[in-house]
C-alpha cells in the first residue's frame, strides 16, 4: 500500500511539471520518438557461482555447492527467499524456475538458488546443505542487503522435501554441520510445490505404489544407498521408523514456521495425499499453514509457471516476511 500511495504521488508530481518540447530536448532530430518512461522497479543484480558449502564426497574430492542470488538493487535490508530445486533426489539444479524467482525478486525479496547433494549421497546429506546455505545467507547478510530475521525457504517436488524438512526441524541443531555454525539455520516461512513429506507413501492413492516399494527407487536409494557387495539394498520399508524420521511429517511438533502447500489433483509422480496429510498434521500442532490445491494440474506442468500460481507464493512470503517499499 505505502509502495503505491509513494508512486501514485510521484506520478502527480511528474505530471504536474511543465512539459518540455519535444524540440529543446538535447539530442533531438526531426522524426525523433520521444517517450516518458515512470519508473515502478528497481534493477535486480544477479551474482552466480557463489559457493556456499564445500563438501567431502566419499572421502576424497572436494564439492563446491553453488548458489545464485538476485538481490534488488535497493538501499534498505531486505527479507530473503532460498530456493531448493525438484530433481526426483538425483539432481538439484538450482537455476531453473526462473518466473517464480524473478517475480520474487521484483517483490524485493534478496532470492537465492541453491545446489544441494542428492543421490547417491544419502539422507541426511541434502538436508544439511538446505541449513548450510541458510546460514551462508545470515553470514552475508550485510553485504547482499539481507535482514537476517526474515529468511524463507521455497522447493518444489523434492525441493519441496528439502524445505519442508527444513521447516519441520526448525531448532534442531544436531542437522547444523560445515561452517558458519555459529549462525542460526531456522526459517520464519516454507512454501512446498507438490512436495514429498513422507517417504513411505509417494506413490499412495495414484497407481505406483509397486514402484516405491522397489529398493532400486530413488527415495530407497537416499534412505539406504545402492545395492553394493555385500548389500543387496533395501527398500524403504525396510525400516519404517528410520524413513519416518527422514520425513517431514515425522519431525512436526508445533515449533513449525508458517506453511503454505501447494499441489495438484492431476498430480501422479507425488501423491496429493502427501501434502494433503502434511497439511492435518501441521493444523493438529495449531501451526499456522495453508493448502492449495490446483484442480487439474500435474507434477511440474504449465499452471505452475502462470501469474495466478507465482501471485499467491509471492503474497504469501510478503504477508510472513513482510517487505518495505522500494528506495
Amino acid at each position: 500500500m505505502k509502495q503505491a500511495i509513494v508512486a501514485a504521488a510521484a506520478a502527480a508530481l511528474f505530471s504536474a511539471a511543465p512539459a518540455v518540447q519535444a524540440e529543446n530536448l538535447m539530442g533531438y532530430a526531426d522524426g525523433a520518438q520521444v517517450i516518458d518512461v515512470p519508473v515502478a522497479s528497481q534493477k535486480i543484480v544477479a551474482i552466480s557461482g557463489i559457493v556456499y558449502s564445500q563438501v567431502f564426497e566419499r572421502g576424497r574430492n572436494v564439492r563446491g555447492l553453488k548458489m545464485t542470488l538476485f538481490i534488488p538493487n535497493t538501499k534498505e535490508k531486505k527479507p530473503a527467499v532460498l530456493y531448493f530445486p525438484g530433481g526426483g533426489f538425483t539432481s538439484a539444479d538450482h537455476e531453473k524456475f526462473l518466473e517464480m524467482r524473478y517475480a520474487l525478486a521484483r517483490a524485493g525479496f534478496v532470492v537465492a538458488a541453491c545446489e544441494y547433494r542428492a543421490v547417491p549421497d544419502k539422507f541426511p546429506a541434502l538436508l544439511q546443505d538446505g541449513k548450510a546455505a541458510v546460514r551462508w545467507v545470515r553470514a552475508h547478510a550485510e553485504e547482499i542487503g539481507v535482514d537476517a530475521s526474515r529468511i524463507g525457504i521455497l522447493g518444489d517436488s523434492a525441493g519441496g522435501y528439502v524445505v519442508q524438512m527444513m521447516g519441520a526441524t526448525n531448532g534442531e541443531k544436531s542437522w547444523d554441520t560445515g561452517d558458519f555454525k555459529d549462525q542460526s539455520s531456522d526459517v520464519q516461512a516454507v512454501v512446498s510445490i507438490f512436495g514429498i513429506s513422507d517417504l513411505r507413501s509417494i506413490g499412495e492413492g495414484v497407481g505406483n505404489s509397486n514402484v516405491h516399494a522397489s529398493p532400486a527407487v530413488t527415495e530407497a536409494l537416499l534412505l539406504n544407498g545402492p545395492a553394493f557387495k555385500t548389500f543387496a539394498g533395501a527398500s524403504v520399508m525396510a525400516d519404517p521408523e528410520k524413513a519416518r524420521m527422514a520425513s517431514p511429517i515425522g519431525h512436526v511438533d508445533g515449533t513449525e514456521p508458517a506453511f503454505l502447500l501447494m499441489h495438484g489433483t492431476n498430480d501422479k509422480v507425488v501423491s496429493p495425499l502427501q501434502s494433503k496429510k502434511m497439511f492435518e498434521a501441521l493444523k493438529a500442532k495449531k501451526v499456522d499453514a495453508e493448502y492449495v490445491l490446483v484442480r487439474g494440474a500435474a507434477h511440474g506442468d504449465l499452471p505452475w509457471y502462470q501469474p495466478s500460481v507465482i501471485s499467491r507464493v509471492v503474497d504469501f512470503f510478503e504477508r510472513h516476511l513482510g517487505r518495505k517499499a522500494a528506495k
